[in-house]
């Protein structure tokens, strides 16, 4: 006992040395917003505090937030790992961290660190014991020991998706002199949403501001690095919530003082502005790089600065999977200039009816133009019932990304090579998200998703990432081989054959009626509800009457587990009119049922909710994490 007391001991002993030595971090975020800023050319913003920490900082050109929503942008941050190989990319979903792996705050605290959140969490990915020294509205670097080094969060809310809809408004910014994007319709509503997000951004500037200034008034700012980030794009709709550009782009504005400029990105000098390629897997390895850790191998981001900085990656990843009550499945590339954008489920809307997205009202104006006939071709993109199964945006000549390259001749090597990073990255870090959700957690029962993702034998990730390709490539020569997967053991298969006949509308199913009607009862739930979506929406009367039924037995959420229950019912509500027969049916569902965790207890409601035409989010409801932390404040 006298021993292991010693060893303890001389080990606090050098983490405490081993810590005096370095520089505090202040890490200054904020909630939905893009490089919306006067650093980053726009004249329009003002943003006077960030602008003058670019000046004597650096900026990335090119940075993007991985997730194009607040959960799964902080579920890559927190793990320094893609949620698509850990299982978290779904919003406000929850399952489990790698066996072996640690959230970053553990390593900081390991090495001395004082660390602290101040305060959204919101990770998909359960908090283990000791990841934060404080984490909550009142958390701050003040309360740390005398001469430890911090690692504090400051987040601030005020730009959030719901605060630019928030009425009545003192305006900032004038309406008139704001800069409407080709996708948006030029309304009085949709310029009320974009100067009120500009005011929004002015306002998160001036919370960071108030942050700066008391590190400098402690006498702290020669030995803290300083980070400014925004969690994702703009709230307004097609940026939030889409894994392009407009969606993923973020500010990042670094400050390393003189003292620790050694451990700065090779790059940096005082207004630099990098084209170096970043994301938000890369600071987690980037903050123990900072702190002379070398980042673990599982980490799958590269350090751009400290003692083990890599050189510039060549791309950068985004990803989308279910928003809230709505599922779809998204993976996007950049190579700063190109941007590269995999539907691997066309047949859906880019615009799936969100709840809380239609709160804003550009949703509204701006879906009510389109059913009137009057947007252009590029503001129609956006709801359109299918997507393209792929899509290849130039940034230099097409900001908004609206002109879709992917068909392009002159285009075709760019494609390939996009397309073959996108891949590329699937297979390396064992993209689990192309299992239907529910299928995710069965398989990953007594494991984590990740460490089932890297067994072969429990995912053949190379086989299911070949069928989901086959699957959403559109292309009805593929249809032989989706035929011969309705035979496969393996359920993802499976899935993906009806997927990909579903997907292939009426045309689809005259080739493998056979296989839908055999499917329809298959022992996953999964390809039973894409066999009878496909059978309600482009079978005959007789199909139709026979698959309608089962849907609403698969939308029972006493009958199945939560994710079938939400799967049937997105099923059921693309089928308009064509599930009318079982409207009455639709009123008796339970809105209520077990599920794995709270997180994904709601979504249901929400879609029974909209099917039934009541209101299940009430204008006005905001984003449950930022209500927790208003609320928390008033106290």
């Amino acid at each position: 006992m006298k021993l292991a007391g010693l060893l303890t001991l001389s080990i606090i002993v050098q983490l405490s040395s081993f810590a005096a030595d370095r520089p505090n971090i202040l890490w200054l975020t904020s909630e939905d917003h893009g490089p919306h800023m006067g650093c980053y050319g726009d004249s329009y913003a003002t943003t006077p505090n960030i602008d003058a920490l670019a000046a004597k900082g650096m900026l990335f050109k090119r940075a993007w937030s991985c997730g194009p929503v607040c959960a799964a942008a902080r579920t890559t941050i927190i793990a320094g790992m893609y949620p698509p190989s850990t299982g978290g990319e779904h919003m406000r979903s929850m399952t489990q961290m790698p066996k072996g792996t640690k959230m970053y705050p553990q390593f900081l605290r390991e090495a001395g660190y004082y660390c602290t959140n101040n305060s959204k969490e919101d990770y998909n990915l359960a908090k283990p014991e000791g990841v934060w020294d404080e984490s909550s509205g009142k958390a701050t670097w003040k309360n740390r020991k005398d001469g430890q080094p911090f690692f504090a969060i400051f987040n601030e809310t005020c730009s959030h998706e719901s605060q630019l809809r928030k009425r009545p408004h003192e305006a900032i910014h004038d309406p008139a002199k704001v800069r409407v994007p080709a996708y948006h319709p030029d309304t009085p509503e949709v310029r009320q949403d974009w100067a009120q997000y500009y005011d929004q951004v002015t306002l998160a500037d001036a919370s960071a501001g108030k942050r700066l200034k008391e590190i400098e008034e402690a006498d702290l700012s020669d030995d803290t690095i300083v980070f400014y980030y925004a969690d994702h794009g703009s709230g307004m709709p097609r940026n939030k919530r889409w894994p392009c550009n407009s969606g993923l782009q973020v500010p990042m504005v670094v400050y390393f003082p003189p003292k620790w400029k050694h451990l700065a990105p090779k790059e940096y000098g005082a207004g630099v502005k990098s084209d170096r390629l970043v994301s938000f897997v890369d600071l987690a390895p980037t903050l123990l790089s900072i702190i002379g850790v070398q980042p673990p191998e599982w980490m799958q981001g590269h350090a751009f600065a400290g003692k083990f900085q890599t050189g510039p990656q060549p791309f950068i990843y985004g990803f989308r999977g279910r928003m809230d009550e709505r599922y779809d499945c998204v993976r996007s590339v950049t190579d700063g200039r190109f941007v590269y954008v995999r539907n691997y489920m066309p047949h859906l809307s880019q615009a799936q009816h969100v709840a809380y997205q239609f709160e804003t009202p550009t949703t509204r104006v701006w879906r009510k133009a389109f059913d009137e006939g009057k947007t252009t071709p590029e503001q129609s993109i956006f709801w359109k019932e299918s997507k393209a199964p792929e899509e290849l945006y130039d940034l230099q000549n097409d900001r908004d990304e609206v002109h879709n390259l992917a068909s392009s001749p002159e285009h075709a090597e760019t494609l390939a090579k996009m397309r073959a990073a996108q891949e590329n990255l699937a297979l390396t870090i064992r993209d689990v998200g192309l299992l239907p959700e529910g299928e995710m957690h069965q398989r990953s029962e007594g494991t984590t998703p990740y460490d089932m993702g890297h067994d072969d034998a429990l995912y053949p990730v190379a086989r299911v990432l070949q069928a989901a390709g086959n699957a959403s490539s559109m292309r009805m020569e593929a249809v032989s081989e989706l035929k011969s997967g309705f035979a496969d053991k393996d359920n993802a298969i499976r899935y993906w054959s009806a997927m990909g006949i579903l997907m292939r509308g009426k045309e689809g199913l005259a080739a493998a009626r056979d296989e839908m009607t055999k499917a329809a009862s298959d022992s996953s739930t999964h390809v039973q509800v894409a066999a009878n979506w496909s059978l309600a929406k482009f079978g005959s009367d007789a199909e139709r009457a026979a698959a309608l039924p089962r849907l609403v037995n698969l939308a029972n959420w006493s009958q199945h587990d939560v994710f079938t229950t939400i799967s049937a019912l997105n099923a059921i509500g693309d089928l308009g009119e064509k599930a009318k027969a079982i409207a009455e049916d639709l009123k008796k569902l339970p809105a209520k049922g077990e599920s794995p965790d709270g997180r994904f207890a709601g979504y249901a409601a929400r879609l029974l909710a909209d099917l039934n035409g009541t209101s299940a989010f009430p204008e006005g409801a905001g984003d449950p994490q930022v209500k927790k932390k208003a609320k928390g404040k008033k106290k």
